[in-house]
């Protein structure tokens, strides 16, 4: 009932996508340039060393052979991944303080774009409550400068957490995928390549619908019932009941936005995700 509410309620707000597109182009823009620039400046040792051409050459060479099937080339790339790896590292450590202050000053920039897009999230949700409440047409505009002071606490609260999390999944997906297999002394040929890749992916959907489950209350609770960040997040223990059923359902919209995104990427070149990405935000 609820996915198919939510799909209605997609559908009914479709203009916002173009208004979430737009505020996206901007600030993506903005902060992938500053990010940019700090990389750009701050590895220029690193960017153009032959230790990362021969990773980026390691890479190119493990996607041909995946998609080959060649088995006899995948079998040899933990060996050869790991004398990069070693060579880089080494790299890395020569130039740790460069390495640092541009890792700081991408973080920083990363966390900013997650809070000003945050705020984009918040008015979306501030319109869809309009929407379901008194069948209003709140503008994203109108519902973004509202609901600036609220959604600034909000999200000063819960972009931080997000990135501790989103971090941590990611590093455990990676450990999963590419060091377990070979902790195991499982040969790497096609098929456990491709099954390592799978149990990845199907991990950090699954951490991501956790997270989804466990924080989906938040921002309903200030936004239709008025409470602060605080009381928000204290009604989440209230909801202990129903909490399989919310990842259930968030589950099976991660699998649903990841499958429509991927498939649409393929069937345009990837135009479409122009669309279907803001859309995605909008339905969850």
């Amino acid at each position: 009932m609820r996915f198919r509410h939510s799909v209605s309620l997609t559908v009914g707000q479709f203009s916002s996508v173009f208004k979430l597109l737009l505020y996206r182009l901007i600030t993506g823009a903005v902060f992938f340039s500053l990010s940019f620039v700090i990389l750009r400046y701050g590895l220029v040792h690193i960017i153009e060393s032959a230790e990362l051409t021969a990773l980026k050459t390691l890479a190119k060479d493990f996607m041909r052979a995946l998609f080959s099937a060649d088995s006899a080339v995948l079998s040899g790339m933990p060996e050869a991944f790991r004398t990069g790896l070693s060579d880089f590292i080494a790299l890395l450590g020569a130039n740790i303080g460069s390495i640092a202050g541009s890792v700081i000053g991408v973080a920083v920039m990363y966390i900013l774009a997650r809070f000003f897009n945050g705020l984009a999230l918040y008015a979306l949700g501030g319109t869809v409550n309009d929407r379901m409440s008194t069948f209003s047409r709140t503008s994203f505009a109108d519902s973004y400068f509202r609901s600036l002071g609220k959604a600034s606490l909000y999200q000063l609260v819960y972009v931080p957490i997000a990135f501790v999390y989103d971090v941590l999944s990611l590093a455990l997906g990676v450990a999963v995928t590419f060091w377990l297999p070979t902790l195991m002394g499982v040969e790497w040929n096609f098929l456990s390549v491709l099954l390592a890749l799978s149990i990845f992916l199907t991990l950090c959907i699954c951490l991501q619908a956790l997270k989804l489950a466990v924080i989906s209350g938040w921002m309903p609770a200030m936004i239709a019932e008025k409470k602060s960040v605080r009381q928000a997040i204290r009604e989440t223990g209230r909801y202990n009941k129903t909490f399989l059923r919310r990842f259930a359902n968030f589950l099976v919209a991660a699998y649903v936005i990841v499958i429509v995104n991927v498939v649409c990427a393929f069937a345009t070149l990837g135009s479409a995700l122009f669309l279907t990405l803001p859309m995605s935000y909008l339905f969850l």
